[in-house]
């Protein structure tokens, strides 16, 4: 397999960033950037050149176009054994691009908050992030998308056992996921949208209460595997919507792998703490509270629950 040379990065969530860029640098990788990201790189010590330099045009709309341009998806999307798609990118000087390392606006996230704006809520949908996703899956077999930190390390270490580059079957895998990524988050966007009507300022509209969508959406990704499921001989996994709330993105602090029933009985937990504003304590067994009390700090909370 061909060796990557050059990567674009450009990501929302930067958790691993540096580490996984460090790693590419010191294989001979040759970043590119924009905005946020480039600048945290450099502050970082990595060496990464702006998108502007090799599109030759600045970012501009107040990031709303960075990447929408035949140098970043002409280096993506042609066929590297295509001769017509080769003397093309070479007539326009345009150079490829190996990998993408994309993660993108987090609109599930800003649509939960509380009292989000409509004008924040559209400008939350991402548009350049998508089009390099979809472009780098669909060319698998010359790039490799990257859109979830989770899969750094791995990708890194392929790289460092095989001269710097991945397997077709690692980058079939990547663009699978890729394209998974890019429908759910399309869907949270229509489902989201379709619930709201035009607002006459920049509040955000209540969502109708009545009747039923036209469509029903419904995309969740897999937070972990569970222990076991109801029984000790069935699997299960944890799903989460994306939201960044709830108990699938919770951090467990201590004691052994969860059950399905632990998470029944941590979601009945959660959902009576929902109801209150001061620090609460729920305590549950079979999903039912046998003990549920407030105080001013949860230490007191517990107790009294307890």
């Amino acid at each position: 397999m061909a060796k990557i040379q050059r990567a674009l990065l450009s990501v929302t969530d930067k958790t691993g960033l540096v580490d996984f860029a460090q790693r590419l640098a010191g294989m001979g990788v040759e970043l590119i950037s924009t905005g946020g990201t480039a600048k945290l790189l450099r502050d970082s010590g990595v060496a990464v050149k702006d998108i502007s330099e090799l599109t030759g045009f600045p970012e501009m709309l107040d990031g709303r176009v960075k990447t929408l341009h035949p140098k970043v998806h002409g280096g993506i999307l042609h066929i590297r054994e295509n001769a017509q798609h080769r003397a093309a990118v070479a007539e326009h000087g345009i150079q490829p691009i190996d990998m993408v390392v994309v993660n993108l606006y987090a609109f599930e996230k800003a649509a939960s908050k509380p009292g989000v704006k409509f004008h924040d809520l559209i400008e939350n949908i991402d548009i350049g992030g998508p089009s390099m996703v979809r472009s780098a899956a669909k060319n698998f077999q010359d790039v490799a998308i990257v859109t979830s930190p989770a899969e750094y390390d791995a990708i890194a270490r392929e790289m460092q056992t095989s001269g710097g580059s991945l397997s077709l079957a690692t980058k079939w895998r990547l663009a699978q996921k890729a394209f998974a990524t890019t429908t759910a988050y399309d869907s949270a966007i229509a489902s989201t949208l379709e619930g709201i009507s035009l607002p006459e300022g920049d509040a955000l509209p209540a969502a109708g209460t009545e009747g039923f969508p036209e469509t029903l959406r419904l995309s969740f990704r897999k937070a972990f595997d569970l222990r076991y499921g109801e029984n000790p001989h069935q699997k299960a996994a944890l799903y989460g919507d994306g939201s960044g709330k709830g108990v699938a993105n919770a951090e467990q602090l201590q004691g052994k792998e969860l059950s399905y029933n632990n998470i029944v009985d941590l979601q009945a937990a959660w959902d009576i703490a929902q109801e209150f504003e001061e620090p609460v304590v729920a305590i549950i067994k079979h999903t039912n509270p046998c003990g549920t009390a407030i105080a001013p700090t949860l230490a007191d909370a517990y107790k009294r629950a307890l």
